[in-house]
């Protein structure tokens, strides 16, 4: 028979294919695959409307076959098969789905669904293969043909002896180049791979034949090789089970299986969604942080099914970033997806799931932190500092998703709490959520700050996270109750006596702290009487939205733009120290400047902060000394 042209724009199409459409080779199996599980599932339709059919699902497989020596690779299935009009009209048009017009002649809802739509991933083979030969029997036909192309230049439908019904496709290799290397998609071990990553979950067993090892007869030591027929996929995925048949160490199985992780998840959620939009999803919270989560590198997402066969490895529109943690799947018919299907179409499909999935995850660690505290801390130690970036990022958009996730360590309880909890236990009088920040919980616990605060019998929550109070600016409050630092300028604790008591001390010192200021030039905002010192006789404050321990970490950054804090130095008047200030004041302003600079730099330590000129500070350090 003469052979038959393309049409123009399917040359164009198919081009396009074996070119641009397809970012991974190994896809054209996953493709092959999928059209042959239409074919039986064609099948088994007809079967639902023709009593004179008898669909016994034990008799229905979709075989592989390599042949190394010929450069063959052939993929046999037992549907329904092709005439020679629907060869024509299946292979010979790309983009003509002969699965999507099944599927619209035959609306049948049993759970069955067809997966092709596109009629394009055929072709997909081209990607592969130099020669596509197809030869087939349809269902109630005593003919066969075999439909052959060597790709753009067009196709033949010959007449072919079939013994059975159904569709074999034999794909003839093409040679290795530089770039690459076609040898992979005969390799057994590949190929089996390609098929657990892909149709793992495809319904009808896919058989092929595996070399494997026995001892030679009469020898204990000698091995030699045969082939056996198995089954390389699980066919039945997890998520479509029954959730009272799995247990724990299935989900953790699976969990290991899909590689998601080393370690053994802290919790899992199973949903099965029917309702605006139709779902399956295992989702899981890993106890560990990956090795790379914190970098650039780190890729979220889900693994993303249609039908059972796997379409992305990760769909990031799926998860939020703050929850960007969570390892899962999904499995939906309902999403839109380019011809491709390696693509999402944004559609209200995708935004009901991911809705979803955000809601249970946050209900899941909910329930987890009340019912399973130290399952939750040991998550939270991995990725709260996750949490806290989701509520920092956006300008505080997800607070509201998120605050009550939030744990701090606690001055009063000695572990972690919760803002509620926190807020709970508030006396009366208290007017903020106090906090301080720092390295370490405890070098927070040397702060001079801290005194006054917890000589109130207030609660402090540490900040020890870079990220701690960035993520609070952006909350600012917390069922109404603000927060404030221990180093903020104004602690709103100081009665009328306190403060006009303060006024009498500042009016009473101007000249020093003035004098003081002017040493300092450029470094403080101003010198003043501290109302929070007891036993220490300087700190530093800060006045405005930047704090100092806010200077530290934007310092720290890369693009570093030299943004400073206003600091306040603040002198304790009830310390000896104030008395050598004064004397020195009126005596000696030699000695004043050595002192402020002594004190100031004492501050700067406390703080964490580096002293500005460390030979100038150990001099200074002498000077007293003699």
């Amino acid at each position: 028979m003469a052979k038959k042209q393309f049409k123009a724009e399917s040359k164009r199409l198919l081009d396009m294919m074996i070119n641009s459409i397809y970012t991974q080779k190994e896809i054209f199996l996953r493709e092959l695959i999928s059209n042959a599980s239409d074919a039986i599932d064609k099948l088994y339709y007809k079967a639902l409307t023709d009593e004179q059919l008898v669909f016994n699902k034990e008799d229905y497989y979709i075989k592989i076959a390599v042949d190394k020596a010929a450069r063959t690779l052939t993929i046999t299935d037992t549907g329904i098969g092709m005439t020679q009009p629907e060869l024509e009209n299946n292979l010979g048009v790309i983009a003509k789905s002969g699965s999507l017009a099944f599927k619209k002649e035959n609306e049948v809802k049993d759970g069955h669904n067809i997966i092709g739509q596109f009629g394009v991933g055929f072709y997909s083979a081209f990607m592969v293969a130099e020669k596509i030969t197809v030869t087939s029997k349809a269902l109630g036909s005593d003919e066969a043909f075999k439909w052959e192309s060597t790709g753009a230049d067009g196709y033949t439908i010959t007449p072919r002896e079939k013994d059975s019904v159904g569709t074999e496709i034999v794909l003839t290799i093409k040679e290795n180049t530089e770039d690459d290397q076609y040898d992979e998609f005969l390799e057994e071990y590949r190929l089996r791979a390609i098929i657990k990553k892909y149709s793992d979950f495809i319904r009808y067993p896919i058989k092929m034949d595996v070399t494997k090892q026995r001892p030679k007869e009469g020898s204990d030591d000698e091995f030699e090789e045969y082939h056996e027929e198995q089954t390389i996929n699980s066919m039945v995925p997890i998520w479509r089970k029954n959730k009272n048949e799995l247990t724990q160490e299935d989900y953790e199985n699976f969990y290991t299986e899909k590689r998601y992780g080393f370690d053994k998840p802290l919790k899992h959620v199973h949903i099965s969604a029917d309702g605006a939009v139709v779902y399956n999803a295992i989702l899981f919270i890993p106890e560990n942080t990956p090795f790379d989560y914190y970098t650039k590198e780190y890729e979220k997402g889900l693994e993303l099914y249609s039908n059972g066969v796997l379409i992305m490895n990760k769909c990031g529109d799926l998860l939020p970033d703050y929850f960007s943690f969570v390892k899962g799947m999904v499995d939906s018919d309902d999403l839109s997806l380019n011809i491709s299907r390696e693509m999402l179409q944004h559609d209200r499909q995708l935004s009901l799931i991911a809705k979803n999935i955000k809601n249970k995850i946050k209900s899941q660690l909910q329930s987890m932190l009340k019912d399973e505290r130290e399952n939750y801390e040991k998550f939270y130690k991995s990725f709260g500092r996750q949490l806290k970036y989701g509520v920092y990022s956006d300008y505080g958009a997800n607070k509201d998703v998120l605050q009550d996730l939030l744990l701090f360590y606690s001055s009063k309880e000695k572990k972690l709490v919760t803002l509620d909890e926190y807020v709970s236990r508030m006396p009366e009088d208290q007017k903020y959520i106090y906090y301080a920040a720092g390295e370490s919980i405890e070098r927070i616990e040397k702060l001079p700050q801290i005194e006054v605060i917890s000589e109130k019998g207030y609660e402090i929550m540490y900040f020890t996270d870079d990220i701690d109070e960035f993520a609070i600016k952006m909350l600012m409050s917390y069922k109404e109750k603000e927060f404030k630092s221990v180093s903020s300028g104004d602690l709103g604790i100081d009665s009328d006596v306190e403060k006009d008591q303060a006024e009498a001390e500042d009016s009473g010192n101007k000249d020093l702290f003035e004098s003081m200021q002017t040493i300092l030039s450029g470094k403080v905002k101003k010198v003043k009487t501290s109302k929070r010192l007891r036993s220490h006789p300087v700190c530093l404050s800060a006045e405005g939205e930047l704090t100092i321990e806010m200077e530290k970490i934007l310092k720290a950054m890369p693009n570093n733009q030299d943004i400073k804090a206003d600091k306040v130095l603040e002198i304790n008047v009830n310390h000896e120290v104030f008395q050598a200030l004064k004397h020195a004041h009126e005596k000696d302003q030699d000695r004043l400047k050595l002192y402020t600079n002594l004190l100031y730099n004492q501050a700067l330590l406390i703080e964490g902060l580096p002293v500005n000129d460390p030979v100038e500070f150990t001099n200074d350090i002498c000077k007293i000394m003699v």
